[in-house]
């Protein structure tokens, strides 16, 4: 049994008894790593630093290495970066995920400048936020597809996108003219950004895939044979099960 400070804190997780070149192992979800003390504290507002400082409740293994119970297959690029090293450009998303965790805000701020991020963090991000329920509205078509997936190949779900407040009227006009039950059909905008309808069909495809669903998006056409034609605002995803 471990040895205990005076408020139960193991004494291997409290800062006094350490010094920069003390070595330090981690379990982090199975994968072993061993550092220094100074390595880990070298940015103490840190949950690293907090951990090996005693200012946060650290959990130890059987071995007495401080226990995360996270995936550490890119704990690596952490301690890297604590070691003055860039994590590579092409983990960017999966180590800016490690960042956050670890409340690590240089990594944090390195990253979301990445071309990788500075795009999905800056651009689309801060787009989709201003369109009312973007979210909401992804889960919604979710939820419809899986229903009308029963002994099905295919299921499809009628979005109706519309930009601009004046073209809301016109939009549900276009929305009662389906035979289809109009309550499944999901309405995004209208929204105050320069991104296109193009532009918000592409982000709801991408965060649709993002699930593990695979789907395509094209305009839903009206009429039959030579009348055909896309009708203005209403677009089908299909979603393919097998």
């Amino acid at each position: 049994m471990s040895s205990t400070g005076s408020r139960g804190t193991p004494r291997s997780s409290m800062g006094p008894s350490h010094n920069a070149s003390s070595v330090l192992s981690l379990n982090i979800g199975g994968h072993i790593y061993w550092t220094t003390f100074g390595t880990l504290n070298r940015f103490p507002g840190s949950k690293l630093a907090e951990m090996v400082n005693g200012q946060s409740k650290a959990r130890m293994d059987q071995d007495g290495r401080y226990f995360i119970d996270r995936d550490g297959t890119h704990f690596r690029h952490v301690l890297d970066f604590l070691r003055g090293r860039d994590p590579p450009p092409h983990l960017a998303k999966e180590v800016y995920q490690e960042a956050v965790y670890y409340d690590i805000e240089p990594l944090v701020k390195l990253l979301e400048d990445s071309p990788k991020l500075f795009g999905e963090v800056v651009g689309r991000r801060q787009f989709l936020a201003r369109v009312p329920n973007y979210q909401e509205n992804i889960e919604v078509m979710v939820r419809v597809a899986r229903a009308e997936a029963m002994a099905a190949r295919h299921s499809t779900v009628i979005v109706c996108v519309v930009k601009k407040e004046e073209e809301v009227p016109k939009c549900q006009d276009a929305v009662n003219t389906l035979d289809t039950d109009k309550e499944s059909v999901v309405q995004f905008g209208p929204w105050k950004a320069p991104p296109s309808v193009s532009d918000l069909l592409h982000c709801i495809q991408l965060d649709i895939e993002s699930k593990g669903y695979q789907a395509s998006c094209r305009p839903l056409e009206m009429g039959k044979g030579f009348l055909t034609r896309p009708c203005e605002f209403l677009y089908k995803f299909t979603f393919t099960w097998w």
